[in-house]
């Protein structure tokens, strides 16, 4: 039996979810107040915790900042009854499941239930390594992808939002389609659909349906495509192209698992995995305002980064393999090979377009040669560079001119010189993103954020 901990100070709201729940067959445990809940905690193992978050004494987002600090992977659910965005910001920000708001239904929060302590589930899985060439469709072995396959097997099975994010052109819709398949609804619909693609005035007809007569043109009722992919997946491509009407309209759907269509009033219950994905920089645009800050933390449960191809050039023979057997297939030629000298210029090429650029000049070699081989001068190779000079050593990191002045300043003023150009150098590099700056820098979020703070780097 799943052992959940309700902690509120309400003693009627305390005796309402347990019955509730023990009904259902759960363990249930409860705490008036945060310090009795942590002392609980401590002592005994839960499943769940389900926290109000205002109470006297220590609040409700206090207590879960100290229950991740205590088991990370305790899942907590927040209810209030008052409603703020600010706070359900803070709360997934934190590391909450979910955050509802009372007054609340019962089949709902029995659902957000139910989902919390499958998602808290161990999942078992083989382990993925290197003699791996390619998982799910995914092309690849290096390092880095043999991480997000791990990944991926993880976290598929539990039905976690997930934000994948990276460059034009990397795989971010094979990683989604990879995750769809190994989820727990991959009998059901996979949706992909790209939102930069549908005209703004049609998106959220596509999206959510319509009634008939909702507008000019609207002779009859539509199923929008959530619709469609309820009990499976909606991939949602180019998230960072919604409109702000489009993205209190998708908050919903997250929260309540309910739509209206355009012009409609009723309201549907739909059940959907959302996996969305971006190749902008989230963070600025919420800085910016042009994003929802609780849309965000709501999508990003479990952040997916794709790299680009430079940073996996392991994997470009494989590709090259892979797409001459695909191309050579599709054309009726025979050309399985590659020069070692192609291949070699291959690999010194920077690929901004990534995977989808290499699989273009790989098909268009095929195309133009004549023999079995692919020489080098059957590629064709953009003449555009990737963005991002080269650090000299004269210009990039220099925090003394000369000797003397190196004594004079001594070691902490040099240091910390060297510091901030190295951050500052990291943040223009990863177009101002504090987490992908403190990945390259290999320190951790929080320290780079103090950092920011200590050096006033705008």
């Amino acid at each position: 039996m799943p052992a959940i901990l309700v902690v509120d100070d309400e003693l009627s709201m305390r005796e309402f979810l347990k019955i509730l729940l023990e009904k259902e067959g759960y363990q249930v445990s409860t705490a008036p107040e945060a310090a009795i809940a942590l002392d609980l905690i401590n002592k005994q193992d839960f499943n769940l915790v389900i926290s109000d978050i205002k109470m006297p004494g220590m609040g409700g987002l206090t207590l879960l900042e100290k229950i991740k600090e205590i088991n990370n992977t305790l899942p907590v659910i927040m209810i209030t009854a008052f409603a703020s965005p600010d706070n359900a910001v803070i709360a997934m920000k934190s590391g909450a499941f979910d955050y509802i708001t009372k007054p609340f239904k019962v089949d709902e929060i029995l659902k957000i239930i139910k989902s919390a302590i499958s998602a808290a589930a161990p999942v078992i899985v083989d382990e993925i390594t290197s003699d791996t060439e390619s998982f799910e469709g995914i092309i690849g072995n290096s390092h880095e992808m043999v991480k997000i396959y791990n990944l991926i097997s993880r976290i598929a099975p539990t039905p976690a939002s997930i934000l994948i994010y990276g460059e034009s052109g990397t795989g971010k819709e094979l990683v989604a389609q990879a995750i769809h398949n190994l989820s727990k609804v991959s009998d059901n619909p996979f949706v992909p659909i790209t939102c930069s693609a549908i005209p703004e005035s049609l998106l959220e007809s596509e999206l959510f349906g319509h009634v008939k007569g909702a507008f000019t043109g609207a002779i009859s009722n539509k199923i929008g495509l959530f619709e469609l992919a309820d009990g499976g997946s909606v991939f949602l491509d180019e998230i960072g192209e919604l409109t702000p009407l489009i993205q209190t309209k998708l908050l919903r759907v997250l929260q309540e698992r309910e739509l209206k269509r355009v012009g409609g009033t009723d309201t549907i219950k739909v059940n959907v995995r959302i996996i969305a994905a971006t190749n902008k920089n989230l963070e600025n645009e919420i800085m910016e305002g042009r994003f929802r800050k609780d849309l965000f933390y709501r999508l990003a449960v479990v952040p997916i980064r794709v790299p680009p191809l430079r940073e996996r050039k392991r994997d470009v023979p494989l590709l090259v393999k892979h797409f001459l057997k695909k191309y050579s297939d599709k054309m009726g030629k025979e050309v399985q090979e590659i020069s070692s000298y192609a291949m070699k210029v291959l690999m010194d090429y920077d690929y901004p377009g990534n995977v989808r650029e290499l699989e273009n000049i790989i098909e268009r070699g095929v195309a133009l040669e004549s023999s079995n081989i692919i020489l080098p001068e059957s590629l064709t190779l953009s003449t555009y560079k990737k963005e991002g000079k080269p650090v000299e050593k004269s210009q990039a990191f220099i925090a003394v001119e000369s000797e003397d002045e190196l004594y004079d300043q001594g070691l902490d003023e040099v240091m910390t010189k060297l510091e901030k150009q190295m951050i500052e150098h990291a943040l223009g590099k990863t177009d101002n993103s504090k987490i992908r700056a403190a990945e390259l820098l290999k320190i951790s979020f929080r320290s780079l954020r103090y950092k920011v703070q200590k050096y006033d780097i705008k």
